[in-house]
């Protein structure tokens, strides 16, 4: 890097506690660790790191003069704010989307529907680039009327120091879990998956003494879940665990032989799927688009049509069978893991797109705002 930059990071204070104020305390981290200069607004007091040379806390994103303004939630009214303040400053301004629609309540849409009649216009004509997290949330950008060229995918981060290689679960041990591993880990919810998931392991690994199926995870599919392996023949070989703690999550992925994630549709962000890569685990998932978008078939696994059943036995059989191949898949799935979704590369990819558009931003400067802007 030969630039140091001041980044002025917004948030729409009613979700900054949730996956919008997640992203942003870890990519302030990085940008700082970068030696760029970030300061935040809309989030809690200490929520999001800032550089300590700042002034008082009072200072206003105006005042401040950044080189670039990111606001999350990209029709919030923290994006409205962030892009009058790029617009005054002639700086890049960069709506970031965690997710809109789908992962919402009917409040939270009624206030996308707002947003996007009251400012929504503003928004997509200040935007010099949208940042989106998946495919998925770049077709909701797409479909809201931000132009295609300008949304980008950047995928969320990942810790690769917690979520590594070589890790081991006091959990598998205390359940007494013997053989090799099929984790799923999430909600047992019918929109999952689990249900093709168990099918086709009680028709191949299943049969077998040296392999277990471990769902770890709760949800309205557990009763019937558990009668299901009961009349397939290989309760004996499913272990059904309460939803892990964050601390026990690292150590329950590295101790799996192959992760799996049956979605039937895009409700599945894929977090788990990533930190399973960052663990260097081989892995078994559905053919949703922010799920393949996270893997490479052959590579670091095997993609497979969702709902498939006698796909997803295929799959299965293939990967148990081949000890060398889950050896190649699981090196691969870390080395992913390290190109695209460690934080400094994260990081790296914010830091190019404001500088590819700072001469663009420019020419699009307009008359001052007021100072509330």
């Amino acid at each position: 890097m030969t630039v140091s930059l001041r980044f002025a990071l917004l948030l729409d204070p009613t979700r900054s506690h949730g996956r919008d104020g997640a992203h942003a305390s870890a990519l302030a981290r990085e940008l700082l660790a970068r030696g760029h200069t970030v300061r935040a607004w809309g989030a809690a007091p200490g929520a999001v790191p800032r550089s300590g040379d700042d002034e008082a806390g009072d200072e206003s994103p105006v005042r401040f003069q950044p080189d670039a303004v990111l606001a999350y939630a990209a029709l919030s009214p923290a994006a409205w704010r962030g892009a009058r303040l790029a617009r005054r400053l002639g700086v890049p301004f960069l709506p970031v989307e965690t997710g809109m629609g789908a992962r919402f309540g009917p409040l939270d849409r009624v206030l996308l529907w707002v947003g996007e009649r009251l400012w929504g216009r503003t928004v997509k004509r200040a935007t010099t680039a949208a940042v989106a997290v998946d495919p998925v949330v770049r077709d909701e950008l797409v479909s809201e009327g931000f132009p295609a060229q300008r949304v980008h995918v950047v995928p969320r981060g990942f810790d690769l120091g917690l979520f590594r290689p070589g890790l081991s679960s006091a959990i598998v041990s205390r359940h007494r879990i013997p053989g090799r591993i099929l984790l799923y880990a999430g909600p047992l919810e019918p929109e999952r998956g689990v249900r093709v998931l168990v099918e086709a392991f009680a028709r191949t690994v299943g049969q077998r003494g040296d392999w277990s199926l471990v769902l770890a995870g709760e949800g309205r599919e557990a009763s019937e879940l558990r009668a299901m392996v009961d009349r397939l023949g290989v309760a004996s070989r499913a272990y059904f665990l309460p939803e892990p703690r964050e601390e026990e999550l690292p150590g329950l992925l590295g101790h799996s032989t192959l992760f799996a994630v049956p979605a039937l549709d895009d409700r599945t962000r894929g977090v788990r799927l990533a930190q399973a890569l960052a663990c260097g685990r081989p892995v078994l998932t559905s053919d949703r688009p922010r799920l393949a978008a996270l893997v490479e078939p052959e590579g670091c696994g095997l993609v497979v049509p969702a709902g498939d059943v006698a796909a997803w036995t295929e799959a299965l059989r293939r990967a148990a069978v081949s000890p060398e191949a889950r050896k190649r898949w699981g090196a691969r799935a870390r080395a992913l893991a390290e190109e695209r979704l460690a934080w400094p590369r994260i990081a790296a990819r914010f830091e190019g797109l404001v500088l590819e558009h700072r001469a663009a931003a420019t020419e699009n400067a307009t008359e001052p705002a007021p100072e509330t802007a």
